[in-house]
């Protein structure tokens, strides 16, 4: 396993943040990472970094303990924290190149990664006369310098532009095929956009692991509908794919069908047939957003 984690557990004082967590995710896997602010993300995070040691359980990076072997880890992984650290006083070749330095990596590894994180135009620069957008490119640079197996992403994109966000979402795909990718986002689309499987934490526990293809695969629909007349819940219970049928108040219905095939003619139909006239209409998918809405409840305090 590219990363394994056993029952991590981390207490700060009287707050825990991690509640025996476990996983494992293989090479080629992207992985999003979710949570509410305080759920534990950052916490795990920097336990995989050996930024802080757990109060309980093991992980492994690469093969490699973290207790064991944490510098042989920090040799395989990239990681890019939320507040991205920069010198800002140095030009970006400048600063990839130091970053190389530490990691024992030739000059032949700048030029490979402001190819890649398309920094080119603005490599003769300061980083602090850089765009946010752009800062964010240098810190994922920095990350990827020295080629690791293993990228750890906190909010890659904070920052980014509509362009931006498309390039750096295609990077990450493509550099997905090599390397494993652990990516924290509070952007669902970007989790459905980039990730093979998702992981979500709540007060500090892992309450969910699924891939994503399933989660397209299982998506349900709900329609909202606002008849003119109060309709028989038994005839609504008879459309195609219905599996739930809620009357909302007055002549308002809520149905929920288990396809992925629009459903709103069905509805329009089903009003024609019966003499009724549709006053009001939404439609929505239980998706990504949803599950992580269903799942987080509240809030906690450490992350």
């Amino acid at each position: 396993m590219s990363i394994s984690v056993s029952g991590i557990t981390k207490n700060f004082g009287a707050q825990r943040a991690l509640d025996s967590v476990s996983f494992d995710i293989t090479k080629g896997e992207v992985v999003g990472f979710l949570g509410p602010n305080g759920a534990g993300k950052s916490t795990l995070m920097k336990i995989l970094t050996s930024y802080y040691t757990p109060d309980a359980g093991s992980a492994s990076v690469g093969g490699f303990g973290l207790e064991e072997a944490p510098a042989k880890v920090r040799a395989i992984l990239g990681y890019l924290p939320e507040h991205n650290p920069l010198y800002l006083e140095l030009y970006v070749r400048e600063y990839l190149g130091f970053c190389a330095s530490l990691h024992g990596v030739g000059r032949d590894r700048v030029e490979a990664v402001v190819a890649q994180t398309g920094l080119g135009p603005e490599a003769h620069k300061k980083i602090g006369q850089l765009s946010k957008g752009y800062r964010q490119r240098v810190g994922l640079a920095a990350a990827l310098v020295h080629d690791p197996q293993v990228l750890i992403l906190d909010e890659p994109t904070t920052g980014l532009d509509p362009n931006q966000l498309v390039e750096i979402r295609k990077l990450i795909r493509e550099i997905s095929s090599e390397k494993t990718i652990l990516l924290s986002t509070h952007i669902m689309k970007e989790v459905e956009a980039v990730c093979d499987r998702v992981l979500i934490i709540d007060k500090g526990k892992l309450v969910a692991d699924a891939r994503m293809k399933d989660l397209r695969k299982n998506q349900q629909q709900v329609i909202e509908v606002e008849f003119d007349y109060r309709v028989e819940e038994v005839l609504l219970n008879k459309l195609k794919s219905v599996s739930q049928v809620k009357n909302t108040g007055g002549f308002v219905y809520e149905l929920t069908f288990d396809t992925q095939e629009d459903m709103r003619p069905a509805v329009f139909d089903f009003a024609h047939d019966n003499s009724l006239k549709t006053l009001q209409l939404n439609h929505k998918t239980r998706n990504l957003e949803a599950l992580f809405t269903e799942l987080t409840t509240s809030t906690s305090t450490a992350d």
